[in-house]
C-alpha cells in the first residue's frame, strides 16, 4: 500500500510539473509571438506621417494608473506631452517622416503644456517639412496648437470656439454651513487663497486681483501667438473672442483668417495620401507618437551610459501612498541619481501646485544632497510649479519656466475640519472623553480647537513659512525680506517671475536640457526620463474596464467626482500644506 501511495504521489507531482512546464512554454511562445508581432508592426515605413491626435486628457507624462485615477475617469495609458514632444523632435530629423497631421478632437491640457507643444512644432517646421491640422470643431486650446500648421482645415459645418481665458472657482462655505461643518483655517499669506472655498462664498479682493493679472497675461500670450501664426493682429484675435466665433459659419472663419480651407475629414485624408504616394485608405501611413517612439527606441539615450537624468515631479506632493509626487518614493530616487556615476546632471521637471509641506522639505533636502555631489541641477517648470512645487524647485542652479507657467504661491496653510455641528448638532451623536491631558485628542474632527490650540497651530504654520522663505532666499540668493515681499502666497506667471528673481529664464523643457547638456559637454539627446513607468496586469484590467465604462456611458460627471475626491483628500492630507488653489482655466 505504501509503495502504491508513493508511486501515485510521485506520478501526481510529475504530472503537475509537466503541466506547469508546458504552460510556461506556451506562455513563452505567446509572449514571443506578441513581441515579434509588435516589433514588426512598429517599424516606421517610408512616406509616414506623424499623427498627433489631440483628444482627451494629455498628461505631462504617463504614470501607472491608480484606483483613484480610475475613479476620476482618467484615460489609462493615454497620450502624454513627453511622448508627443519627443516624437516631434525625432521626426524632424527622420527622412521616413514626411510631415505631421494634427487631428484636433478636443484635448485637455494646461496652457504651458500647449505652449511647449507650439514651440516644438515651430522648431519642426524649420526642417522644411509640413504640418497640417484638421478638426470637425476646434476648441480654443486645440486651435492654439493648430494655428502653427501650414494649413488649418475645418469641417464645412464645423466651428472654431474662441472665447477668451476665464477662471471659475467653486465655493463650499454655504454648503458647509447647511451641513453644520466648519473648516478651521490657519495660514500665512494674504494671497494664500487655497483656503477660501471653505470659508468664503466668493473670491477675496486679493485673490481676484491676482487671478485677473495672470488671466490677462495668459490671454496676451494666446492672442499674440495665434496672431503671429495666422498673420493677423492680437486685436483681431481679441475681436474673435468678443464675437463668440462658435456661432460663425465656416466661410466666415476663412474670411477672417482663422482657418485656411473647409474640407471633410475624408478629403483631408485623400490629400495626405496624394502627398505621400499612397493609393488606398490602408496605404496612409499614420504613426502615433507612442508607436513612433517604440520604433525609434534605438535613437534614445541609455541609462547604462553617461546621461542627463530628467526626473518628472508631477501632481500633488504627498508624504506617502500612490500617485502624484510621493515623498517616500522620490527622495530615494533622487539619492540614487546622485550616487549614479552615469548621471552627469539632473533636470527636475515640475508640474505641481504643491501639497504636503513636510514632503516638500524632504524632497528639497534630497536635491541639496544631489547638488553636494558637484553635479548641475536645473528645474524646468510646466503648467504649475507653485507653493510646494516652488519649494522643491527653489534650490536649482537654474530655473526655466514657460511664459504661462503659474509659479510662486510661497505660503503655508492648515485646514482642520470641525464636524461637531453636523455630528452632534444635527445627528445627535455625542462623545465622552477620558484623557491624561487637555490636548490628548487635539485635531479631532468632532470638536473645535481651543484658542490655545489654534494659537499653537498658527505658530507651527508660521515656523514652516519661515523655513520655506529661507529655502527660497538661499536658493535664489535673495534676502528673506525680499522673498517675503513677493511671497504672501501670491501666484505669478512665468513671464513676471523672471523680473522678481523667482525664475532665471523663459524656456521649455527642451531648452533646459540643451542648456545643462552644454554645461556638462554632452549631446542634447543624451537624456533619460525617470522614474521608469512600467505597465501592470492590473493597469490593463483597469484600462479594459475604463473602455467598457466609456462604451456603456456609465460615467459620473467629472466635476462632481473631483469635488468628492477633494473632500476625501482634505480629510486625509497632512494638516500643514504648501499648496496653491486648484485653478481651472477655461
Amino acid at each position: 500500500m505504501l509503495k502504491r501511495f508513493f508511486i501515485s504521489f510521485l506520478a501526481t507531482i510529475a504530472g503537475i510539473w509537466i503541466s506547469v512546464t508546458l504552460i510556461l512554454i506556451c506562455i513563452s511562445i505567446i509572449v514571443a509571438s506578441i513581441i515579434s508581432a509588435s516589433s514588426s508592426s512598429s517599424d516606421v515605413k517610408d512616406n509616414s506621417i506623424l499623427y498627433i491626435n489631440l483628444k482627451g486628457d494629455i498628461t505631462e507624462r504617463l504614470q501607472n494608473q491608480s484606483l483613484m485615477d480610475f475613479v476620476k475617469d482618467y484615460d489609462s495609458k493615454g497620450q502624454s506631452l513627453d511622448q508627443i514632444l519627443t516624437s516631434v523632435r525625432l521626426a524632424a530629423k527622420d527622412k521616413k517622416i514626411k510631415g505631421i497631421y494634427i487631428d484636433a478632437g478636443g484635448s485637455a491640457m494646461g496652457m504651458a503644456s500647449r505652449q511647449e507643444l507650439v514651440e516644438a512644432l515651430s522648431d519642426f517646421k524649420e526642417s522644411g517639412k509640413w504640418i497640417y491640422a484638421y478638426a470637425d470643431n476646434f476648441a480654443q486650446g486645440d486651435y492654439l496648437v493648430a494655428s502653427v500648421a501650414d494649413k488649418v482645415f475645418l469641417n464645412p459645418v464645423g466651428n472654431v470656439d474662441i472665447r477668451g481665458i476665464g477662471i471659475q472657482t467653486p465655493f463650499f462655505a454655504g454648503l458647509l454651513d447647511k451641513l453644520g461643518i466648519k473648516v478651521q483655517v490657519v495660514k500665512v499669506g494674504t494671497y494664500k487663497s487655497a483656503v477660501e472655498p471653505y470659508i468664503f462664498n466668493t473670491m477675496s479682493e486679493p485673490a481676484r486681483h491676482q487671478n485677473q493679472v495672470f488671466v490677462d497675461s495668459i490671454w496676451n500670450y494666446y492672442s499674440t501667438t495665434v496672431a503671429d501664426n495666422r498673420n493677423v493682429s492680437p486685436a483681431d484675435v481679441s475681436a474673435w473672442a468678443d464675437s463668440l466665433t462658435f456661432a460663425w459659419t465656416a466661410e466666415h472663419d476663412i474670411d477672417a483668417g482663422i482657418v485656411t480651407e473647409t474640407r471633410y475629414r475624408r478629403e483631408v485624408e485623400d490629400m495626405l495620401r496624394s502627398m505621400t504616394d499612397a493609393d488606398s485608405n490602408d496605404d496612409l501611413k499614420l504613426v502615433t507618437p507612442a508607436k513612433y517612439i517604440e520604433a525609434s527606441s534605438n535613437k534614445l539615450a541609455s541609462a547604462s551610459k553617461e546621461h542627463i537624468a530628467v526626473l518628472y515631479a508631477v501632481g500633488d506632493i504627498v508624504d506617502s501612498g500612490e500617485g502624484g509626487i510621493v515623498g517616500s518614493t522620490i527622495v530615494p530616487q533622487i539619492i540614487d541619481l546622485a550616487d549614479d556615476d552615469n548621471v552627469r546632471a539632473l533636470v527636475l521637471r515640475v508640474n505641481s501646485g504643491g501639497g504636503s509641506a513636510f514632503a516638500s522639505e524632504q524632497i528639497w533636502e534630497a536635491l541639496e544632497y544631489f547638488k553636494s555631489t558637484g553635479k548641475p541641477f536645473y528645474v524646468s517648470m510646466g503648467d504649475y510649479a507653485a507653493s510646494g512645487g516652488y519649494y522643491i524647485s527653489c534650490g536649482a542652479d537654474r530655473i526655466f519656466a514657460d511664459a504661462t507657467t503659474l509659479t510662486g504661491s510661497i505660503g503655508v496653510f492648515g485646514l482642520i475640519p470641525d464636524l461637531s455641528g453636523l455630528v452632534t448638532g444635527k445627528l445627535g451623536v455625542t462623545f465622552s472623553t477620558v484623557a491624561s491631558s487637555p490636548n490628548a485628542t487635539f485635531m479631532s474632527i468632532t470638536e473645535p480647537m481651543t484658542p490655545a490650540q489654534k494659537a499653537s497651530m498658527q505658530r507651527y504654520v508660521e515656523d514652516t513659512y519661515d523655513i520655506f522663505t529661507s529655502r527660497v532666499a538661499d536658493g535664489r540668493h535673495m534676502s528673506v525680506d525680499s522673498v517675503k515681499a513677493i511671497a504672501e502666497g501670491r501666484v505669478w506667471v512665468g513671464s513676471s517671475a523672471i523680473g522678481l528673481g523667482l525664475v532665471d529664464q523663459l524656456g521649455s523643457l527642451d531648452s533646459a536640457i540643451k542648456a545643462i547638456a552644454d554645461e556638462v559637454s554632452l549631446d542634447a539627446d543624451s537624456w533619460v526620463a525617470y522614474p521608469n513607468v512600467a505597465g501592470t496586469f492590473l493597469e490593463r484590467l483597469l484600462e479594459e474596464t475604463a473602455e467598457m465604462k466609456t462604451s456603456t456611458g456609465m460615467v459620473l460627471d467629472k466635476d462632481i467626482l473631483r469635488y468628492l475626491i477633494m473632500a476625501k483628500q482634505i480629510s486625509e492630507m497632512n494638516p500643514v500644506q504648501a499648496r496653491m488653489p486648484e485653478i481651472i482655466i477655461r
